[in-house]
């Protein structure tokens, strides 16, 4: 049974997890260990429904035999935690690895990049669209003859400059011939939402029912996001991302944004009556997930880093202070279990200040207070850096409370 054409049929929403496959064209490398390790933590966001709700394409098999063991480790230790898939170009060499890779892994698939578009057709294969199409058909035909237990998927390369109903009819054509999945992608990612929203109708209005869209839509025009939300609009549900944003050049949607998004705004996105898990997802793990595929990869967390980042939960001044839920979307400590910290800077009140300090185990009075807020600003600008540490607040503070009444240093 492809768990993934099941649950997407039924409106359930599927994430392509890409951060081990395409994460790696943006520089970065996970090691075997760590791929089985992060395809199992993505999977437990949804339970023992994580095959139903997670495809993990541990990598790409042709790239050389250390990679091809790589994704037959994730395939064989990862198994029944995720659907494990290995990607692959369109030559038949290729689709050979990559089905050996995942051979006898429950949920396994493989997925098999097509371009679409005349000009990526030219370069990828050196043939036309449709004959560039037409070999993904052949292709599909050839996977199921070399193991029928294996899903098949093709993604459409360069699908955002290609023709939609070209698309529309071999979509149809690979699906007969038993693909599990379509998958359109922005490939360079220079694609409008609005031409995004068209190109998911279009192609959805035209193939059919029995197809199975999926998206992958490239951000380097900052509308990874928005973009996915287009395909989810035009009744898209298995969705490319990947933990972090990583992927070629600028990335791609950042699977902890987008699956937060589906699961606090679900009704807004697909409707009332949407019933888009079989599992809710657990949004607590998305920051672990988060700090273990930064420190592997070395892509920091940034204090600007939407829902994982390291300014999460933490406040410095004014009112967001007294009454932080006024500015803050949602809880951090109740939906993603990041509890909530006060930040010293230069910026900081009375209040913050005499907070941290109790924090640190100092109680000021009113003079000290008014010190020690002076201190700290004076300190922020003579160094250049807003955040004055608390190891450094309390050796301060340490002087402070322990000097001579009437002393100011």
């Amino acid at each position: 049974m492809d768990v993934v054409r099941e649950s997407a049929g039924a409106g359930r929403v599927v994430l392509w997890e890409e951060s081990a496959r395409d994460g790696a064209q943006a520089k970065t490398l996970m090691t075997p260990d760590f791929r089985v390790a992060l395809a199992r933590e993505t999977g437990r966001v949804f339970g023992a429904d994580g095959p139903r709700h997670v495809v993990f394409a541990a990598g790409f098999p042709a790239a050389c035999a250390e990679e091809f063991e790589a994704v037959r480790q994730v395939a064989v230790e990862a198994e029944g935690a995720v659907s494990v898939a290995a990607v692959c170009r369109g030559a038949r060499r290729d689709l050979a690895q990559a089905v050996a890779s995942v051979r006898g892994s429950r949920h396994a698939r493989v997925m098999v990049v097509v371009p679409a578009s005349e000009a990526m057709a030219q370069v990828m294969v050196h043939r036309t669209a449709p004959e560039a199409l037409q070999a993904g058909v052949d292709l599909v035909k050839e996977a199921r003859d070399l193991d029928e237990e294996v899903a098949v998927d093709v993604c459409l390369a360069d699908a955002s400059r290609a023709d939609h109903a070209l698309m529309a009819h071999y979509a149809q054509t690979m699906t007969g011939a038993g693909a599990g999945l379509v998958v359109l992608a922005d490939t360079v990612g220079a694609q409008l939402p609005a031409a995004c929203g068209e190109m998911f109708h279009g192609v959805r209005a035209q193939a059919g029912s029995e197809v199975v869209l999926a998206s992958h839509l490239h951000n380097d025009l900052g509308l990874g996001l928005a973009n996915t939300l287009q395909a989810l609009s035009a009744g898209v549900r298995v969705l490319s991302s990947s933990w972090l944003g990583i992927a070629e050049r600028a990335g791609m949607v950042a699977t902890e944004q987008l699956l937060f998004l589906l699961a606090r705004h679900a009704d807004d996105l697909l409707g009332a009556d949407a019933v888009p898990w079989w599992t809710p997802p657990d949004l607590t793990r998305l920051p672990v997930i988060a700090r273990m595929v930064g420190e592997e990869t070395g892509v920091a967390l940034s204090v600007t880093t939407p829902i994982v980042g390291t300014g999460v939960g933490s406040i410095s001044t004014g009112t967001p202070f007294v009454h932080p839920q006024l500015f803050q979307p949602y809880d951090p400590q109740e939906v993603l279990g990041v509890a909530p910290r006060v930040v010293l800077t230069h910026l900081a009140s009375a209040r913050v200040v005499t907070s941290v300090a109790t924090g640190l185990g100092h109680t000021l009075d009113r003079e000290q207070t008014r010190a020690a807020m002076a201190w700290v600003k004076e300190r922020a600008y003579r160094t250049g850096q807003a955040v004055v540490e608390d190891t450094v607040f309390a050796d301060y503070l340490d002087g402070l409370t322990h000097r001579p009444a009437g002393t100011t240093s």
